[in-house]
Formats: C-alpha cells, sequence, structure tokens
C-alpha cells in the first residue's frame, strides 16, 4: 500500500507562471492570457479571443523539493460535429531542464463547433487533476507546460513539500509572434511547438504570441511586442493574410512599415527578425481565402482547399510567394538604417526539399515532425554566427 501523501497547497498566482502577459481571476482559478485586456477589448474576432487564451508557451515554474504534485485545472475542450473526438491536451513536466512526464485532463468545457454553418455550443464542465509522483529527492526546478491548444483555467496546485517562484531567468527573453504554425497547431505537445523546441536548443526564455489565424498585422499587437519587455523580437508574417485574404499588396506594405515602426518605438535596437511563411504549396502561387475540404471529416481527416484564382495576382491579391518578395525588399530597405533588424526565409525551415518526406497533413499545417524540424532548424539562429547569437 503506498503511504499516503501529505499535501501543501500554494496559491496559484502569476508569480508562478511565465510566457503569460495577462493573468484573470476567475470563478473558479486563474486564468492565463497571452494579450493584456486592453487589446483584446480591440478586436471582437471569436477565433483571436479563443487562440490568445489558450496557453501556447505557458508554464507553471516554481523550485521545490516535492516529489508528488497535483495540479487542479478547468479545460475547454473543442469537438467538431461530424468529427471524431479530439485527444486531451498535454500537460508537459520539466525537471531542471529535462523532460519528466507528461499528462492530461479529461474534465473540462467542452466548446461544440459546426464547421459548416459557424454556429457554436458551450457546455460547462467540472475541474479535473492531473498528478505527477516519484519526482527526483531534493531541490529542484519545475516547470509544467499548459496544454497550448486547451484554454486553461488553474485552479489549484497541491505538493508534498513547499514551493517557492522560481528565481528570475539568466537567460535572455525571446518574444515571437506568428500564426498556428508558430501557435502549436498539430504539434504533439507544448514543449514540442517549433518555438519551444528552438527555445530550448537555443538557451533562451519564450514569450510565444503565436495566435492561431490571427497573425494579421494588427495595430494593437504590434503595440503589445512594443511594451513587451524583450531581448529578442521575431515576427512571421504571412500566411493568415493570405488565407483569409484580408487585404492586397497596395495594403500590405504600409502595413508592414507600420507593425514595424510600432515594435521599434518600445525596441530601437533590439534585434528584429522577420520570417516569411514556409511552404504551402497550395498558397505558393494561387491566392486566398482557403476553405475547408469536409469530406474526410468523419474519418477525423480535415484538409483545406485554395478558392482564390493565380489570375487574380495581377489585381493585387496576395499569395505566399509575393509576400516573401515583398517582406525581402521591405526589410532590405530597412536594414540600411536599422542594423539590428533581419530577415529570414520561411523555406529555410520548411521548404520544397521537406515537402515530399514532411507533406502538410491538412495542406496547411506541418505535424509534429516538421515542428521538431523547424524549431531544431530555427535554434541555429542563436548559436554564434546567427542573427540572435
Amino acid at each position: 500500500m503506498a503511504p499516503e501523501i501529505h499535501w501543501t497547497t500554494t496559491p496559484v498566482t502569476a508569480g508562478l507562471l511565465r510566457g503569460a502577459l495577462e493573468t484573470e481571476r476567475t470563478e473558479h482559478g486563474l486564468l492565463p492570457h497571452r494579450l493584456p485586456a486592453w487589446a483584446r477589448a480591440q478586436c471582437a474576432d471569436g477565433q483571436l479571443a479563443m487562440a490568445e487564451s489558450q496557453p501556447s508557451g505557458v508554464r507553471l515554474a516554481f523550485r521545490t523539493r516535492a516529489t508528488a504534485i497535483e495540479l487542479d485545472t478547468l479545460p475547454t475542450k473543442r469537438q467538431y460535429v461530424g468529427a471524431p473526438p479530439r485527444p486531451d491536451g498535454f500537460y508537459d513536466l520539466v525537471v531542471d531542464g529535462r523532460p519528466a512526464g507528461r499528462g492530461t485532463v479529461s474534465a473540462g468545457h467542452v466548446l461544440v463547433v459546426d464547421m459548416m454553418t459557424g454556429g457554436s455550443e458551450w457546455r460547462p464542465g467540472r475541474p479535473g487533476t492531473l498528478r505527477f509522483t516519484e519526482l527526483p529527492e531534493g531541490a529542484k526546478d519545475v516547470e509544467i507546460w499548459l496544454p497550448h491548444n486547451e484554454t486553461t483555467e488553474l485552479v489549484a496546485l497541491r505538493t508534498d513539500a513547499p514551493v517557492e517562484p522560481a528565481g528570475a531567468p539568466d537567460r535572455r527573453v525571446w518574444v515571437h509572434h506568428g500564426s498556428s504554425i508558430s501557435h502549436g497547431s498539430d504539434a504533439a505537445g507544448p514543449t514540442g511547438i517549433w518555438p519551444a523546441v528552438a527555445a530550448r536548443a537555443g538557451g533562451v526564455e519564450l514569450v510565444n504570441l503565436g495566435l492561431g489565424g490571427s497573425a494579421l498585422l494588427d495595430p494593437f499587437v504590434a503595440r503589445v511586442l512594443r511594451d513587451t519587455p524583450a531581448d529578442l523580437i521575431s515576427v512571421k508574417i504571412g500566411i493568415n493574410l493570405v488565407n483569409l485574404d484580408l487585404m492586397r499588396l497596395r495594403a500590405f506594405g504600409p502595413a508592414v512599415h507600420g507593425f514595424l515602426d510600432t515594435v521599434r518605438e518600445g525596441h530601437p535596437r533590439t534585434p528584429l527578425l522577420v520570417v516569411s511563411p514556409v511552404l504551402c504549396p497550395m498558397h505558393e502561387d494561387t491566392p486566398g481565402p482557403s476553405a475547408p475540404d469536409f469530406r474526410g471529416l468523419e474519418q477525423g481527416i480535415l484538409r483545406f482547399v485554395p478558392m482564390g484564382d493565380p489570375a487574380e495576382v495581377a489585381g493585387g491579391k496576395l499569395t505566399l510567394r509575393v509576400i516573401r518578395e515583398e517582406l525581402a525588399r521591405i526589410v532590405g530597405e530597412r536594414a540600411v538604417d536599422d542594423p539590428r533588424l533581419f530577415y529570414l526565409d520561411g523555406r529555410e525551415l520548411y521548404g520544397e526539399g521537406d515537402a515530399e518526406e514532411l507533406p502538410l497533413p491538412d495542406q496547411l499545417h506541418p505535424d509534429a515532425a516538421t515542428h521538431r524540424l523547424m524549431g531544431e532548424r530555427f535554434a541555429s539562429a542563436f548559436g554564434e554566427g546567427g542573427v540572435f547569437g
């Protein structure tokens, strides 16, 4: 019979979190946000609200001698009408910088989405409990990375030894903004998203502002980047502008300039890397919008198809090839007076040579293996000779 565990309850506060820009006290606990309230108030888009509340890159970080940990959370699951149930989001345990376990919480709210009609139904649920045991003896630094794809309210933290917040990181802080690919799309878990892979390999502290479906050159996001402490900044621009068919070439260039100008107001000399889209064959030369193809939904297969016409490029519609050319031109011109501004062609992270071995399963998002590959490749930016080196 296992010995009884004598639990110590520690209030979950913002001081135990890394990677969140703000927290909200709810009736159940603490909800991490990746955009502050003033920024959220400037956009009523439900997609953005869901994306920023999903704690991609957010982790509990503390120091303890505990060998057992329990965490009560209230996640929000997503289900899609006509599709098989989605797997529960993962919580990744990291001890002294090394992976040490993984778990899930099956309870929680459920948001049922009908992709055919755009409607949704909210089904309230209850908190559940995550448990890690048999941790190594002695004082150690513990991180619990929250699911990158589930909004997660933190209800209670219990350990069999006292907890104190982790000390201030002695690493450079990297703030990254991008689309659902940076958010995590189909990564294997929260430490498997490509920015987390890159941050770990590069020895930097990640603040992930990858926002699924929402990397749209929004001015309020630029102001968030401007106001967030950072030693290194990267912005990955392009795919959402194409697959939402959001703007034309005439608007794109000035919008990029304005976005970068705003970031530079708060970080005039911080290394700033502009990353163009990774390869996405369906939108290389065909503009958006893109739309879901529901024919395989019952088998859990969802793919996307382009709805634009290549002939429309002449009228100013954007493709990924057009965006890369424009971003390279803009950064090249600005870098004359801004020597800490850099450009990376996203195809260096995932390009033509990778597509045959690692095709995009839904035509739009990379799989878990591709996330690892992208993260490992991006990590060279932090090394000697890299733009962040």
